[in-house]
C-alpha cells in the first residue's frame, strides 16, 4: 500500500513538472544591429525582466547582428509569417510592406525632443493598428539618437552634396538625399563597411551610435549633425505566438514594455553626446551646419512631407494635421 502511494505521488509530481515545462516558452528575438549597439542592450534588459517577472514561463533569446538571417527590411514579413517569433527593426526600413511606417522619416519635422515625444504619442496607435493587419503586436519603440550625414568631403553649401553616393535606409531618406543632390543607395548596416571599403560610397546617413560601431572614421572625415529626421525602432511579436501565452503572462509583458520604454528612451538621450565625443577622439570632424545651410536643406526637402501624405493616405494626414496644430 505504501509503495503504491509512493508511486502515485511520484507520478503526480512528474506530471506536474512535465506540465510546467510544457507551458514554458522560449522565443528567438531577431535584431539586425550589432551587439555593441544600445538597442541590443535594451532588448537584453527586457529579456531578463520578462524571464524574471514570468518566473521563467517566457524566455527571450536575443540574436544580434542579423544572426537569424532576417534583414531589417524583411522584419515585418518575417514576423507576419512566424519565421521568427519576435524581432526589432527600424520602422522606416519596412515602408515597402507598410507605408505608414515611414511617417518618422519626414525631413526636418522636429525641432527638439519634446516634438519627438509629442509626435510619438500621435503615431504609435497608427503603427499598432497597421502592424496588427500584418499579424504582429507592437511591444515598445525607441528612437535612434540624432541623425548625421557623414562624408568624405567638407560640406559648406548644397552644391557640395552634388553627386555624392550616400547610404540611405529607405525610400524617404533616398528622396531626401536626391533633393539635396546626392545619389542614394539603400542598404542595411551590414552592407555599409564593404561598400565604403570598395569606394562604392562617399557618404553615410546614420546616427553617431552606428557610426562608432562601424568605425566610420576609417573611411570618412566629416560628420554633420543635421538632425534631418528621427528614426524609431519597433520591437514586435508575431500574434500567433502571442496568443499562445496565458492572459496574465501577456499582461506582464505589456506592463514591462510600458515601464521600460521610457528607460530605453533615456539610454538613447545619453548616446548622442557620448558617441560624438568618441567620433572626435578618433579624428572625425563633427560639426553642426550653419543656420543658413540648415535653412537651405529644409527648403530643398520641403515638398517631401506632402508627397508622403499623398502616398500613405488619411491616417498620415490626420496624424500630421494633429501634430502641426500644436506647433
Amino acid at each position: 500500500m505504501m509503495t503504491n502511494l509512493f508511486l502515485s505521488a511520484t507520478l503526480t509530481c512528474a506530471m506536474t513538472v512535465t506540465a510546467t515545462f510544457a507551458t514554458a516558452e522560449t522565443w528567438d528575438v531577431s535584431l539586425p544591429w550589432g551587439p555593441s549597439e544600445y538597442h541590443v542592450g535594451n532588448a537584453e534588459r527586457f529579456a531578463e525582466a520578462v524571464e524574471e517577472a514570468t518566473g521563467g514561463e517566457l524566455s527571450l533569446k536575443i540574436h544580434a547582428g542579423g544572426a537569424l538571417g532576417v534583414r531589417p527590411t524583411e522584419t515585418v514579413r518575417a514576423l507576419e509569417d512566424g519565421i521568427v517569433p519576435m524581432g526589432e527593426t527600424a520602422a522606416m526600413m519596412n515602408v515597402g510592406d507598410l507605408p505608414l511606417l515611414g511617417l518618422d522619416g519626414i525631413p526636418f519635422l522636429f525641432d527638439d525632443e519634446s516634438d519627438v515625444e509629442r509626435y510619438y504619442q500621435l503615431i504609435r496607435p497608427v503603427w499598432e493598428e497597421a502592424l496588427e493587419t500584418r499579424n504582429q503586436k507592437l511591444l515598445y519603440s525607441v528612437p535612434w539618437p540624432t541623425q548625421l550625414i557623414f562624408t568624405n568631403r567638407k560640406i559648406e553649401s548644397l552644391d557640395d552634396f552634388e553627386g555624392l553616393a550616400v547610404r540611405t535606409m529607405d525610400t524617404n531618406t533616398s528622396n531626401l538625399a536626391e533633393s539635396l543632390g546626392m545619389l542614394p543607395l539603400i542598404m542595411g548596416s551590414a552592407d555599409v563597411i564593404p561598400a565604403l571599403a570598395t569606394g562604392k560610397l562617399d557618404a553615410v546617413m546614420t546616427s553617431g551610435t552606428t557610426a562608432v560601431a562601424q568605425q566610420l572614421w576609417e573611411f570618412l572625415d566629416y560628420g554633420y549633425v543635421t538632425n534631418h529626421m528621427v528614426s524609431f525602432n519597433l520591437m514586435s511579436v508575431n500574434m500567433d505566438y502571442w496568443n499562445e501565452l496565458a492572459p496574465e503572462t501577456q499582461q506582464t509583458v505589456l506592463d514591462l514594455a510600458a515601464t521600460m520604454e521610457p528607460e530605453f528612451w533615456e539610454v538613447a538621450r545619453q548616446e548622442h553626446d557620448m558617441r560624438m565625443k568618441q567620433l572626435e577622439e578618433n579624428g572625425l570632424e563633427v560639426s553642426v551646419p550653419s543656420p543658413d545651410m540648415l535653412a537651405a536643406m529644409r527648403d530643398a526637402t520641403a515638398s517631401l512631407e506632402q508627397n508622403l501624405v499623398a502616398s500613405t493616405g488619411a491616417d498620415a494626414e490626420r496624424v500630421l494635421n494633429a501634430y502641426h496644430a500644436e506647433d
